[in-house]
């Protein structure tokens, strides 16, 4: 098999014979022109030995002493690649690596098996969906956000829910940027369904800490969702037909230079399941209820140019929840929605030097309306983004830098809330915000030492929203990663962040009531400061782990004590808020199984987060809602053989937090409660095992039919997503039982779906 290698030589003019030492600065890609991410990189000159890994670009760099050079490249699915060569100057390689048909034939998949998942500097992750298609879900998809609850640092959120928890952060410190765009709503109804369509994402790279300074505006972490942007080089369909859902994917090749990726999803809860429920209910008071969904993706890529790549990514999602009860007099109608649009022009300029722009939009809204009797109520809120991002990669005596600038203009409607017919008249509140926020930002990655590797970043941030609100805000990221050797890597890492937007969560469970508000009238943006440590060990060609410890302090979080909304004509939003600081630290671990029949990984998790607000439990601190002590997650892939696959998870995490009456008492022979303590009990532990099954009718590079069965909750436990009290008072009254009722949305859950690809 001949070597694929391409080997530019670029040399500098002046102080040749001056100079001691060179820069090495690399490009990995695969024969299929894609950057290959964490490749093993060694390089030995003059007996000394450097190491380092390919990073999120497939880049990487060495200074090291002039003479014969020798790098030797190791990546998971691909042949080893050495080459030698004589160093005399500053140098920029290109290499590619080929397949290893031996490897692939050993763990008996299609030739393009890779790494489901990636450790990458600093303890961040980078997620090949494909790779990861065995793991269980609900409708047998990938669904990115379980995905990313069965790593290190993320809180299991239980059923019901469909948001992260990262690092004692709260739901709404997460960044998701969906092509660099971000995504303000975050799930369908309970968290039930894959939220995002995996086939139409490439790839998903993960960072707990938000530590590239390319990347703000949240306290806890960023997650990049990354569409295909390789030119469709012939028509391709690609679907998978469920029970409760169906999805299909489009590649169509306009041109050579031109072409689209298409997706779609939709359920049909309401037009198969709804009748057959109805039809065996014998109490026709009820009612109707009604939920669907539906999503639409859509890429369009245009190689204007051999160095200019134009492309569109879109996003498009919508829920609608409906009920009718008779017997109540009540009608109920949830409306919740996403839309994103961003084009974007990468131009490279030279091997070291590209740059790229886009402008972007974005949409996020809830709406519910509630009719009983003669009473309607509405609550409704949005949030609008219209934005600019410019970067520009470069390099400086072979640093490798990125800076540019940002713009967004924020429009926000936190909540509208109507009354009509309460007490004869009709009532309403309504506010709308409007804010500007900018941002300059620089990284770069120099070398202090031959294996000592610096990421420094700075982000400086501009926000005004009114007159009177204004902050200029310096964010520094900085990490230290160190490579002794092949096996062992180490790094350290500190980051400053702060928050301008924040999501209000006025429900435990996922029901899209929560609602989105910016700093301004006296909110303060919130802000925090991170350090963590941690260590990646690859102990052989199959098995590799993580270790790591954070501490996180955060200022000025905000906590909506009420339901949905509290409405009078007395009361302001910005009343209505508390503000307080909380902390959070931890210690995480990762064992990952890499390569052969079986893999998968195991997580663990030990943490603490606690907050404090002046207005809560006395002033003193308290355990904040999902402070979940361990959280532990193992994960196992097997391919018995080209027709049959296996999956499976185990989940095991402390339950969340609530807060229990201590005590009761009578008040003219009415019940009262009395509370001790915020956060004062804890739910079960949460105990759940899936399992899947796939069968491979045809398994080809191009073609593939497979029927997949899964069952989620294996075992059947129960895992209750809030405690109802029931009051029970004696005849006489003179005493009170007080009995605890766990309430549980779904147990075991069945599926069987079809998957095909040609």
């Amino acid at each position: 098999m001949s070597k694929l290698i391409t080997l530019s030589l670029f040399l500098c003019f002046f102080n040749v014979f001056a100079q001691s030492k060179a820069n090495i600065l690399g490009n990995i890609k695969s024969s299929e022109n894609e950057n290959l991410v964490g490749a093993s990189v060694s390089l030995e000159n003059n007996n000394q030995h450097y190491y380092t890994v390919s990073d999120t670009i497939g880049g990487f760099s060495q200074n090291i002493s002039l003479g014969q050079v020798r790098i030797t490249i190791n990546q998971l699915g691909f042949l080893k690649k050495s080459i030698n060569f004589n160093l005399v100057t500053d140098t920029i390689i290109s290499i590619v690596l080929e397949k290893d048909i031996s490897l692939l034939k050993e763990v008996v998949v299609s030739n393009d098996k890779k790494r489901g998942i990636t450790t990458l500097s600093g303890g961040k992750l980078s997620f090949n969906l494909k790779e990861l298609s065995a793991v269980p879900t609900v409708l047998g998809t990938t669904d990115i956000i379980k995905l990313l609850q069965l790593t290190p640092g993320v809180q299991n959120s239980g059923d019901a829910n469909g948001y992260l928890y990262v690092r004692g952060g709260d739901p709404g410190h997460n960044a998701i940027l969906y092509d660099g765009t971000p995504v303000y709503g975050m799930s369908h109804l309970l968290g039930i369904f894959p939220f995002y369509n995996a086939d139409h994402i490439k790839e998903v790279e993960f960072d707990k800490s938000s530590s590239n300074a390319k990347y703000g505006g949240r306290l806890s972490s960023t997650t990049l969702l990354i569409p295909n942007k390789k030119l469709p080089s012939e028509f391709a369909v690609q679907g998978n037909v469920g029970i409760l859902a169906s999805q299909l994917n489009l590649a169509i090749p306009i041109s050579e230079k031109n072409g689209i990726y298409i997706s779609g999803r939709k359920t049909y809860i309401d037009e198969i399941v709804a009748p057959l429920l109805k039809s065996g209910s014998k109490n026709n008071d009820v009612q109707d209820m009604k939920y669907g969904f539906s999503d639409v993706n859509f890429t369009f890529l245009s190689q204007i140019s051999k160095n200019n790549l134009f492309s569109i990514d879109a996003f498009i999602s919508g829920d609608k929840l409906k009920i009718i009860d008779d017997n109540l007099a009540l009608r109920t109608s949830l409306n919740w929605s996403n839309f994103t649009v961003s084009p974007s022009l990468i131009t490279t300029l030279s091997p070291t030097v590209s740059m790229s722009n886009s402008i972007y939009f974005s949409q996020y809204s809830n709406e519910l309306n509630m009719e009983q009797a003669t009473i309607q109520f509405g609550v409704s809120s949005y949030v609008k983004d219209f934005g600019f991002t410019n970067s520009f990669r470069y390099s400086i005596r072979n640093i490798p830098f990125e800076s540019g600038l940002q713009y967004v203009y924020h429009d926000l409607q936190p909540q509208k809330v109507n009354v009509e017919n309460l007490t004869s008249n009709n009532t309403s509140q309504n506010s709308i915000i409007y804010s500007n926020e900018a941002a300059v930002f620089t990284t770069a990655k120099p070398k202090i030492f031959d294996n000592l590797i610096a990421e420094l970043g700075l982000r400086i941030n501009y926000y005004t929203s009114g007159s009177n609100n204004s902050y200029l805000h310096f964010q520094p990221r900085v990490m230290l990663n160190y490579y002794p050797n092949d096996k062992y890597s180490f790094y350290a890492s500190y980051n400053k962040q702060y928050q301008y937007l924040s999501l209000i969560t006025t429900s435990s469970v996922g029901i899209p009531t929560d609602f989105w508000i910016a700093s301004s009238d006296g909110v303060k943006p919130q802000s925090s400061n991170e350090f963590s440590i941690g260590s990646n060990q690859n102990i052989s060609r199959n098995f590799s782990s993580s270790i790591g410890g954070f501490y996180r302090s955060m200022k000025d979080l905000l906590e909506y004590p009420y339901g949905i909304t509290q409405f009078n004509e007395t009361t302001t939003l910005k009343n209505d808020l508390l503000v307080g600081n909380g902390k959070a630290y931890g210690f995480e671990m990762m064992l990952r199984k890499n390569n052969g029949k079986f893999t998968g990984w195991l997580s663990y998790t030990l943490s603490w987060s606690d907050r404090n607000f002046d207005e809560l439990n006395n002033g003193k601190t308290y355990f904040a809602k999902y402070d979940r002590r361990h959280n532990l997650s193992l994960v196992g892939m097997y391919d018995l053989n080209p027709k049959w696959n296996f999956g499976i998870t185990q989940i095991f995490s402390s339950g969340n937090r609530f807060t229990m009456p201590t005590s009761w008492y009578f008040i003219n022979n009415n019940p009262v409660k009395e509370y001790s303590e915020y956060n004062n009990a804890q739910m079960p532990n949460y105990i759940r095992t899936d399992l899947s099954v796939n069968y491979f009718f045809i398994k080809t590079n191009k073609k593939e039919s497979a029927l997949n069965f899964s069952i989620y909750n294996t075992f059947n436990l129960e895992n209750p997503i809030y405690v109802v009290l029931n009051v029970e008072v004696n005849k006489d009254k003179s005493s009170v039982v007080v009995k605890q009722e766990e309430k549980v949305l779904y147990r075991i859950l069945p599926s069987i779906s079809w998957r095909f690809k040609f």
